[in-house]
């Protein structure tokens, strides 16, 4: 990271007939004395910071957990692709504290929102930490802060569920302090797209939120996208990740009609990228995974039943999607009956955890639903990924207390079955497929190896 000195922008934010926290704001935007605080320190929040660093703003980052806290303290990175020089860098340079001190809240001149947005056990979105969040936020709001709710959602979040929050304060949005929306967009472990070099689409709850917001996300961010609304903005990312969800249900039914057929997807996804218009490829797996796209389509879904409307396509995208890990133990169970075994007791591994190769993310992965079902159908476990050393409590899955296994061919020859749920680019799995009696490949993990594959299964 390098940090330097900033010239006020060549465009002076326009404060004619603003109020007095609005100029105050405006003119330490410009100047990037803003200090920006960022509520959530995980996948999001601490690139966010990253950002706003290099960018010459002074940060505050607020975590509730004092584990995370004392480790960024003390200059150790907890996320994989997030290198301890990194923190170091950002701490040397006095950019950038962690703390845990809520009330240390009044100090940020922007506050960003980055708590997770999960499900309820029905489905329903779960807005408790956002609703958390933004009532610590108020008990200490002042005029000239502006608020920006990160957090995936549904489309009307932010006017219905945090504006009356901060209201409670006795301050004017628009006048007295700021509101505004701006959905993240992180790929965890993709060099080619830091915080910084994605660009950022930002909707205010006024005009004069919008202003600000848009000026400080340009100090950070290659490029700022203002639209009309923060309506527009929390529409705009749950289009995004309903658009891959769609798509990668619908490759996710080819797969298995096409299994049915003797065709192998993976080829033909292959062979229809060469079209170079009209198509963009999408790759079937043992089911979804991240942060976003198993959840913001059933947020859609909950918003569009609110509104009295069905949405049937993407519903039926959600069955495809969910029943994956269901069809790659049916896979799995027909490769042990050709060894004349019941998964009852076989020896499985499951290789991979992260909800995606060469990264430490297991949020939402399908491998934790996969272990819920080997485990429920009475395999005896074992996992290996270079990336999760040891398996992580999940609020939806009872986790068993396992750490991960060496791949050697010792390890493999003594499994009945290896399930690839996670492609990993560092896994030899010329060796897996050597060694292990029977691979379920669920990531075309195999597709490259030179070797007889009669004890592997695409699925």
């Amino acid at each position: 990271m390098r940090i330097r000195t900033f010239l006020p922008a060549e465009t002076p934010i326009s404060t004619t007939l603003r109020s007095e926290p609005f100029q105050k704001l405006a003119q330490s935007i410009e100047d990037r004395t803003a200090c920006v605080g960022v509520m959530g320190l995980g996948y999001v929040g601490l690139p966010l910071i990253h950002a706003f660093a290099s960018a010459g703003h002074p940060t505050l980052g607020f975590d509730v957990d004092e584990r995370k806290i004392e480790q960024l303290t003390a200059g150790k990175s907890y996320i994989g692709h997030l290198p301890d020089e990194m923190l170091t860098e950002m701490l040397d340079s006095k950019l950038f504290e962690p703390t845990s001190e809520m009330n240390r809240l009044e100090e940020a001149d922007i506050i960003l929102i980055c708590v997770p947005t999960p499900l309820s056990e029905s489905r329903d979105p779960d807005l408790r930490y956002v609703e958390s969040t933004a009532e610590e936020i108020a008990k200490r709001l002042r005029p000239g802060q502006m608020i920006v709710l990160e957090s995936t959602t549904y489309p009307g979040t932010t006017k219905d569920c945090v504006l009356p929050i901060l209201e409670q304060s006795g301050l004017k949005v628009g006048e007295d302090f700021f509101l505004a929306y701006s959905p993240e967009r992180e790929d965890p472990g993709n060099k080619d797209y830091t915080a910084s070099r994605i660009p950022k689409v930002v909707g205010g709850h006024d005009e004069a939120s919008a202003t600000l917001a848009e000026a400080i996300y340009k100090n950070a961010v290659v490029d700022v996208i203002k639209v009309s609304s923060c309506e527009i903005a929390e529409a705009c990312k749950i289009l995004e990740n309903t658009y891959r969800a769609v798509n990668i249900a619908l490759v996710n039914e080819l797969k298995m009609l096409y299994d049915r057929m003797g065709i192998d997807i993976w080829e033909v996804i292959d062979a229809a990228k060469t079209k170079p218009f009209g198509f963009q490829a999408f790759y079937p797996g043992p089911g979804l995974g991240g942060h976003c796209i198993p959840i913001d389509p059933f947020y859609l879904t909950w918003v569009a039943r609110k509104n009295g409307c069905s949405t049937r396509f993407i519903e039926l995208a959600g069955e495809i999607n969910t029943s994956m890990p269901k069809y790659v133990i049916s896979k799995a169970m027909e490769g042990l009956n050709h060894q004349g075994k019941a998964i009852r007791n076989s020896k499985i591994c499951l290789l991979g955890v992260a909800y995606k190769k060469d990264v430490d993310d297991p949020r939402e992965s399908p491998s934790f639903v996969l272990i819920d079902e080997l485990l429920h159908f009475g395999a005896d476990l074992s996992y290996s990924d270079p990336f999760v050393p040891k398996l992580p409590s999940m609020r939806n899955h009872n986790v068993p207390d396992l750490a991960s296994e060496d791949l050697t061919p010792e390890f493999l020859a003594s499994q009945d079955c290896v399930i690839i749920a996670t492609d990993h680019t560092e896994v030899d799995y010329e060796m897996v497929v050597q060694y292990a009696p029977l691979v379920i490949d669920t990531r075309n993990a195999t597709a490259k190896i030179n070797l007889p594959k009669e004890n592997v299964i695409k699925a």
